[in-house]
Order: C-alpha cells, then structure tokens, then sequence
C-alpha cells in the first residue's frame, strides 16, 4: 500500500474514533501517531486489513493519551499487529469530515490546513512547507482550528459550497515544498466525489483536470512562464483533458449550472482548441457572461475583458475593462495586452513593467518584464 491509498483511509478511521466517543482533535491526533506507526512498520510487516489495523492502533493511542490526561481512567486494552476478531464499524463518516474542516466557523486558511491534515492525511511538517511557512506556525493553526470545531457534532448537515472552495484553493496553490497541492487537491476531490453526486464537486474536478492537463506546457525548459496563448499543446495531457470534458457533460446535463461548471467549460473549449486561432471565444464570452451572473466577481470581469477583447477586439476588450477597479490583481497586465493588441506599444510596455512591480509571483513578474523588455527594444532591420 503506498502512501497515498494509507491516506485514503485516514478520514473514515478519524470518524469512527468520533463515534466511538473520541473529541475530534483527539481521535485526529491519535490517526496521526498510527500513521507514523504504519510508515515504520508497513513495509517490512503488512497487516491484511489495513483499515482495520490503523482503527485498533489509532483507538489504543486515543485510550493511551487518554489515560495520561486522567487517573480516573481504568481501561485495559489489548493490542496485537492485527485488529481484534470481529467485523469493524462499516459507516464511513468521510463526507462529514470534509464538511466538518470547511466549517463556516473556520476562516479559509484553517479550513485548508485542517482539510489538508484530518482529510488528506498530510503531516504538520509537509503542510507547513507546501506553504512556506514555519512548522510551529502551521502547527498553532491546525490546533486552532481543532479547537474551534471540537465542539460540532459530525452528523450536523454540512454545506457542499464552502467545501468544494476549500478544496479549490488547496488547488490553487498548486505545487511547493515536498507536496504536490494541485495534485493533492485532485485526489481529495476525486474521494469526495465518490462520495456525494453533486454537480458542482464533478463540476470542480473537472475542472481541476482541464486544469492540470497544461501543466506540463506551462513553464519552459529555464523554468519562464508561458503564456497560454504560447504553449506547446501537443504537451498538454490528453487522457485528463477527455476525463475532465466527460465529467462536464455529465455535470452539465443535470442543468443545475454552477461556477465551478462555468469555469471548467471554459478550460473545455481552450482544451478543444488544437492551435490558439482556433479558440471559440464567442462560446467562451458566453460562459462569461453566465459565471459574471452566477458570482458578480470581479476577477470573473477581468477574464471576461480579455475574452471579449479576443471575440470582438481590443477596444471592446478595453472598454469593458474601463469599468473595473484598476486596483484589481492582473488588471495592468490585461491593460497592457489588450494596448499592444489594439497597436499601442509604448503604452503597453509602460503598462507592462507597471505590472511587473506588483506582480504576484516571481515567473509573473519575470514574464511581464520580458514582456516591457520586447517592445522597448528597437526594431531589428
């Protein structure tokens, strides 16, 4: 059994031992410590029952942390290499931990850290580096946000909408440190929607996958970004890239469209896309319109600026950027494209490294210096 499968299972083990009686930040800890266990001993010793084995050691850790809390405790517990004889509890509580992580008690950055630790199985140590922040800061996080839902019961109904955002930022982040989010986040949404029939949770996977179906294009081989409308498509995978369109369909035929929907189309039609000229941006202008009904987010209105600058031309590009908040993130670099598109270069390179000043990553900022760099350089005769 390799790592990921031994995380598989943390999320149902974690909520018998809540059945069982166990505080929630107890019967976490309790997971974590038989995890170690199994890491050391797996290889060497497999136990036949797997699930089994890490819900008797984990339920032994919880008595034994118990015990040292209280004197009052009597319990005896006997603990062999495998689980007592006897069938193990079949209820899988799974879906109401992810619900329980992404509680609306939590702010966001707990919720992720809580899901990433009680849901994915991850360790403080690797949380903390895939976000480049001290253990001991990860791990005060983490006990805050045990503490704040201790007291929520896991058969309280959850809400399918603060989960799936949850799991979209882990997304987000995507790969620093020793983790893999982005590929972290596909496995626990796939767990989810194995789950739950939802449509916004096939809706997000897809998306997920149309997503990570570019990545290999993304960077060149020195590491610069490189800009979508650049990248060698023959790269992009095109086993998730079918995967994500077929769970879109099936999400979309529900006809209870969702953002997650929304976006995961519009990743669908620049998947279908076999060259840049070949871009449906009338369709992807549409998709627009419908995420700007669905969420009236901002960043929803910068993407749909760039897209309308692509279907119609620039200055119908810049015009509805003319509406928008110039504070807004990546709102100077769209200005700066659709400038140079619209034949304005000396704006645009101004624009360009206006951007780069605030840009939000280190290959963004590098990009639209490269970018500034280009059109300020004289004409090559």
């Amino acid at each position: 059994m390799n790592g990921e499968q031994l995380r598989d299972l943390v999320p149902a083990v974690i909520g018998i031992l809540v059945r069982r009686g166990a505080d929630f930040a107890s019967a976490e800890d309790a997971v974590q410590d038989a995890l170690v266990e199994a890491v050391r001993g797996w290889p060497d010793s497999p136990p036949q029952d797997p699930r089994g084995w890490l819900i008797t050691v984990a339920w032994r850790k919880f008595l034994d942390a118990a015990r040292a809390d209280t004197s009052r405790r009597r319990r005896e517990v006997r603990v062999e290499g495998e689980p007592a004889p006897g069938p193990v509890e079949a209820v899988d509580d799974t879906l109401q931990l992810y619900f329980l992580c992404a509680h609306p008690c939590l702010t966001p950055a707990s919720s992720v850290a809580l899901t990433l630790r009680a849901v994915g199985g991850l360790t403080t140590r690797q949380i903390a580096r895939a976000y480049l922040v001290p253990e001991a800061t990860m791990a005060q996080r983490i006990s805050r946000a045990k503490r704040t839902v201790s007291g929520v019961r896991l058969n309280q109904p959850g809400d399918v909408a603060t989960v799936v955002r949850v799991l979209y930022l882990v997304f987000n982040e995507g790969y620093s440190g020793d983790v893999d989010l982005a590929a972290e986040a596909i496995r626990l949404t796939r767990q989810l929607a194995a789950k739950i029939s939802h449509e916004e949770v096939a809706g997000l996977l897809a998306l997920m996958l149309l997503h990570h179906a570019r990545r290999p294009a993304r960077t060149d081989s020195d590491g610069r970004l490189v800009p979508l409308a650049e990248q060698d498509r023959s790269r992009w995978n095109r086993h998730l890239i079918a995967e994500g369109v077929e769970l879109l369909q099936k999400a979309l035929a529900r006809d209870r469209l969702g953002e997650f929907q929304a976006q995961a189309a519009i990743a669908a039609l620049h998947a279908d896309a076999r060259t840049v000229e070949e871009t449906d941006w009338v369709q992807i202008v549409e998709w627009y319109d419908d995420l700007v009904r669905l969420t009236d987010s901002p960043v929803v209105r910068l993407n749909r600026a760039v897209a309308l600058g692509e279907a119609d031309g620039p200055r119908a590009g810049l015009a509805a950027l003319a509406g928008l908040d110039p504070a807004l993130p990546r709102h100077t670099a769209v200005a700066a494209y659709l400038h140079e598109r619209a034949g304005d270069p000396v704006t645009a390179a101004r624009l360009y490294a206006e951007a780069a000043r605030s840009a939000p990553s280190l290959p963004e900022r590098d990009h639209l210096i490269r970018q500034a760099a280009r059109l300020n350089s004289p004409p090559r005769r």
